[in-house]
């Protein structure tokens, strides 16, 4: 007898051979068993799954000496007659070649004649997509009412193709891609019927580069008996398939795990020079990040995994390396790939800029956290409000208003400087709600209480324009410079919560979140700061609490510790009562005019000063264009 092929010495005769296809066999079997045989069904499915192996079987179950039945012995002359092509009632056709409506009308003319020895005259059509629109058109009234011997068994590998009025007509089983541990498992047992030695990598690399196909595996692990002997590694199968190794592979994952763009770099070039596939490699690369993400969704479930011992140890170890949404990341920007990769001008070009903005996605932070970090910012420190006209302003206590009658400086002059920084600072207006009075002297508002009628008539000494702060005096930065660890106790907690910041004002970011904390105390050279509690999560971190320590260190506190309180957790002292002085003008004679009011411009460089200001600029990059005042239109800028 002539030499057979791997894939058809052992292909599968009867339904307990055939390889992971058990929803189908186990079906069929039922239906023989119950005398449930439908008139016609169809087999879907990938190359090499079983799908003309099931049809043949199926037929040798109907037709077999005292069929149908499922346990048929395989020395049945009739079972023998199907399996080697010659029976007279299984008739099987290529669909391809006989796809025209003359051999269909064919086909239902013998259709009508009983068989000649079996129980069944079967028509077994391959490839049944291939068939022209009139032929199916020609083989629907057949199919829908066939006579009762006749059974119709369809093959194909592209469903979609087919009419939906033959689906309809038939019963539809979809075949499965055979899992990388069955296909094994199966070569193994061929291996040792041939007398061939394989590792176990050896038959891991041949089941994956099969794609789900048993008889692809067949095929290779034939080629490789005659290329390799009787003993084969997987390095043979490697350089036959133009696959990576398995460690070459996790190298390269590890690579842009690490953000090692040189590293990867690097391995892709020995890749690439050494012949291997490079859409197989990027295909195996999205894969085990695939498989990544899901052992580390899954707390470690290898159920739901494809792979050895020695890959479930290097998942595990990666897993603990990258959070879930950068692994989402990398897995989009591999996915996308592989949809462009076929028309890439320059495969390997096209998989060093992949490799690049793989591992930028592994590195970025999502849009989400960068929202909530601006949401921190925005809500702890609010821009300034621009100044009106009608706004009332507090001015603190130890400002005095002059009188009057003070010819050097009138309450008219205060409220018309020509700064817009002194009319932010000394804030002349008058608050809402409060009608002018017809005496000239001021009112002083003391805790929201108009003062005594004594406290009227007491002289108020003059008041300066330039011994006027500003309304809202910036926080003192100063270092206070080293100092001995016994003397740290002497220390206020302002000043040494200043020198922390003075230390850490080079990060801009990281100092403007800080610049939101209040010191409440100092004490046991351990200072208690007090932050929002929108920030307080933000900042409360192990790896923050350490850097900030090491600053308080650096800023002269050696023996420094820091603790950080959210909100209200620790009341701050309770300070003495502080005494507002509010200014009302004068009345205007009636016969003048009201001055018009001109909008406050604001001023660019204190609008780039402003903390929250310039941390957006650094999240986002942007370029600072216009400062307008709400209500001014863009021309008058």
């Amino acid at each position: 007898m002539s030499y057979q092929v791997i894939a058809r010495k052992y292909r599968p005769q009867r339904f307990e051979d055939v390889v992971g296809q058990e929803h189908v066999t186990t079906t069929l079997m039922n239906a023989i068993r119950s005398g449930r045989i439908a008139h016609g069904y169809i087999f879907c499915g990938p190359r090499g799954t079983g799908k003309t192996t099931l049809a043949r079987i199926f037929a040798k179950a109907l037709n077999c000496t005292g069929g149908p039945k499922v346990d048929f012995a395989a020395d049945d002359p009739r079972v023998r007659e199907i399996t080697e092509g010659r029976s007279l009632d299984v008739l099987e056709i290529d669909g391809a070649s006989n796809n025209g409506v003359e051999q269909v009308r064919e086909l239902r003319d013998t259709a009508r004649f009983a068989p000649a020895g079996g129980g069944y005259k079967i028509y077994i059509i391959d490839e049944v997509h291939m068939l022209t629109t009139a032929a199916f058109n020609a083989l629907l009234k057949t199919l829908e009412e066939p006579p009762a011997h006749v059974k119709f068994l369809f093959a194909t590998t592209d469903p979609e193709k087919v009419l939906v009025t033959i689906l309809s007509r038939c019963q539809r089983f979809d075949l499965r891609r055979i899992p990388s541990a069955l296909i094994s498992k199966h070569l193994a047992w061929i291996a040792g019927q041939e007398g061939v030695t394989l590792d176990d990598a050896a038959l891991f690399a041949i089941a994956r580069g099969a794609e789900g196909g048993m008889r692809d595996a067949e095929s290779t692990l034939d080629q490789l008996i005659s290329f390799c002997g009787n003993r084969i590694e997987e390095s043979d199968v490697l350089s036959m398939f133009g696959l990576a190794a398995r460690r070459q592979l996790l190298d390269l994952s590890g690579a842009i795990l690490a953000q090692q763009a040189d590293v990867s770099l690097r391995l892709l070039d020995e890749l690439a020079r050494s012949g291997k596939d490079l859409g197989r490699l990027l295909g195996d690369l999205t894969n085990h990040f695939r498989n990544l993400l899901v052992y580390q969704i899954s707390k470690g479930d290898r159920s739901l995994l494809e792979a050895t011992e020695a890959e479930f140890e290097v998942l595990a170890s990666q897993s603990a390396l990258v959070e879930s949404e950068s692994l989402t990341r990398v897995l989009e920007a591999l996915s996308q790939a592989e949809g462009q990769l076929r028309d890439a001008p320059s495969k390997r070009i096209f998989l060093e800029v992949t490799l690049l903005r793989t591992i930028q996605a592994r590195g970025a932070v999502s849009l989400d956290a960068v929202l909530r970090q601006l949401h921190a910012l925005k809500s702890a420190a609010p821009l300034p409000a621009p100044v009106s006209s009608v706004a009332p302003t507090a001015v603190p206590a130890v400002f005095t208003a002059p009188p009057v009658s003070a010819p050097q400086t009138p309450a008219k002059s205060v409220a018309s400087a020509p700064s817009p920084s002194a009319e932010r600072a000394t804030a002349p207006t008058a608050p809402l709600g409060v009608a002018p009075t017809e005496s000239a002297s001021p009112t002083v508002v003391i805790n929201g209480q108009l003062d005594s009628p004594a406290q009227k008539s007491a002289p108020i000494p003059p008041l300066s324009p330039l011994a006027v702060p500003p309304a809202n005096p910036p926080a003192e930065i100063s270092n206070p410079g080293p100092v001995a660890a016994g003397s740290s106790d002497s220390a206020t907690p302002t000043s040494v919560w200043n020198g922390l910041l003075q230390v850490i004002k080079d990060e801009p970011i990281f100092s403007t979140q800080l610049a939101h904390g209040t010191p409440l105390s100092w004490s046991g050279g351990v200072l208690v700061v007090e932050f929002p509690a929108i920030e307080f999560d933000l900042i409360n971190a192990t790896s923050t609490l350490n850097k900030l320590r090491q600053y308080l260190q650096q800023s002269g506190h050696p023996r420094g510790d820091l603790k950080l309180v959210a909100g209200a957790a620790l009341p701050p002292q309770p300070e003495a009562p502080k005494a507002t002085v509010v200014q009302r003008q004068a009345p205007k004679p009636p016969e003048a005019k009201p001055a018009k009011v001109q909008p406050v411009r604001l001023n660019k460089e204190d609008f780039l000063n402003d903390p929250a200001i310039r941390a957006a600029i650094e999240v986002f990059r942007a370029q600072l264009i216009e400062v307008r005042s709400p209500g001014e239109s863009a021309a008058a800028g």
